[in-house]
């Protein structure tokens, strides 16, 4: 799946309602509707949405096993080194600032990590005490909500 920084991904744009985005994926997979609901999408998605039932936040998780994974412009974003995803998109001009979990980038995304996975899930030789980490997830917003200048 390809992100659209500041946007979303294409079934899902920030700004949307919640019926526009439900008429094209479906209803969410638990049974009550709430600010953030998860859809039964692979990557399966997180969608924040305002009290007005307008997308505020896209999230995506890793997928893992060999299955669809999250990418911006050639890169894949999910389920690698933190540092590497990081690596590659500095390559390509994105810029970045360090967050509690990961980096928020400028563009109006962000990746991390929630140190579910270890180094081992991507390294079969990396030891126990192999610190990297696995990129788990991606946000799309605009970069002022990372920053909470909205």
């Amino acid at each position: 799946m390809e992100i659209l920084p500041g946007i979303g991904v294409a079934l899902v744009k920030i700004g949307e309602s919640r019926s526009d985005v439900e008429r094209r994926i479906g209803p969410p997979v638990h049974e009550r509707p709430s600010q953030r609901d998860v859809y039964a999408t692979t990557p399966m998605l997180v969608v924040h949405y305002t009290p007005e039932d307008l997308v505020e936040l896209v999230e995506i998780a890793y997928s893992g096993d060999g299955q669809e994974e999250v990418f911006l412009d050639g890169v894949q974003l999910t389920f690698r080194f933190l540092d590497d995803v990081v690596h590659d998109l500095t390559a390509k001009g994105y810029t970045n600032t360090p967050s509690d979990i990961g980096f928020d980038f400028h563009a109006g995304f962000a990746i991390w990590s929630m140190g579910s996975r270890w180094a081992g899930d991507l390294d079969p030789n990396a030891g126990e005490d192999d610190e990297r980490k696995v990129s788990e997830g991606v946000s799309i917003a605009p970069y002022a909500y990372f920053t909470q200048e909205i």
